[in-house]
């Protein structure tokens, strides 16, 4: 049975399966919680380059314009970056954090690359997007992780209807949730880059 981070809750998790598909620069896989780091440490590793580590987050409550009472129209996403950082410095970041960010069912993150352009991110329900200019090139890293390609990718997000929606929450790892990580690495120069409509 395919394993979703702990703060998400699908309808039909029978419907989703270990598969990616490729469209122009892009891969849009399901994958495991049980295998998103080590996917991600796979990643950092073939690329020799400076690297930076993104989060995205849920904007707070008082950032949201109401258009009437406790209804928001639009909502909105925290946007940081750590940027420059090496291999051990993303490693460290995983290593510190990796455990909450894989759980949390709210946020998005992932890591690019300052050189290539390359980038990997892990979106809501286990949807990991990789962007690069030579797309191919990833095949031989997900079929090493038994991951089968398809013409046609079943996300989580095709499952839900207005009756059966999907349930994402914050999940706590030793009493830290992820809007707790910008003052965690304050230190490293984590920065917030901008909020976008969600």
């Amino acid at each position: 049975m395919f394993k979703f981070r702990k703060g998400c809750t699908v309808p039909y998790p029978e419907r989703i399966n270990e598969e990616y598909e490729i469209n122009d620069n892009c891969i849009v896989a399901n994958i495991g919680a049980d295998k998103i780091e080590i996917l991600l440490f796979d990643f950092i590793k073939i690329h020799n380059e400076p690297l930076f580590f993104i989060l995205e987050t849920p904007a707070m409550k008082n950032d949201e314009t109401e258009i009437k009472s406790g209804v928001v129209e639009k909502f909105h996403k925290d946007v940081y970056y750590i940027d420059g950082c090496t291999q051990e410095e993303t490693f460290a970041i995983l290593n510190r954090v990796g455990e909450l960010l894989i759980n949390d069912g709210l946020s998005s993150f992932g890591f690019g690359c300052h050189v290539s352009h390359d980038e990997i991110m892990i979106g809501k329900y286990n949807v990991v997007t990789i962007y690069s200019q030579d797309i191919e090139k990833y095949n031989t890293l997900l079929e090493k992780h038994k991951i089968k390609r398809v013409d046609k990718i079943v996300t989580a997000w095709d499952t839900f209807t207005q009756n059966n929606p999907g349930k994402s929450e914050k999940v706590e790892t030793d009493g830290k949730d992820i809007f707790d990580i910008p003052k965690m690495f304050e230190d490293w120069g984590i920065y917030l880059a901008e909020q976008r409509e969600d």
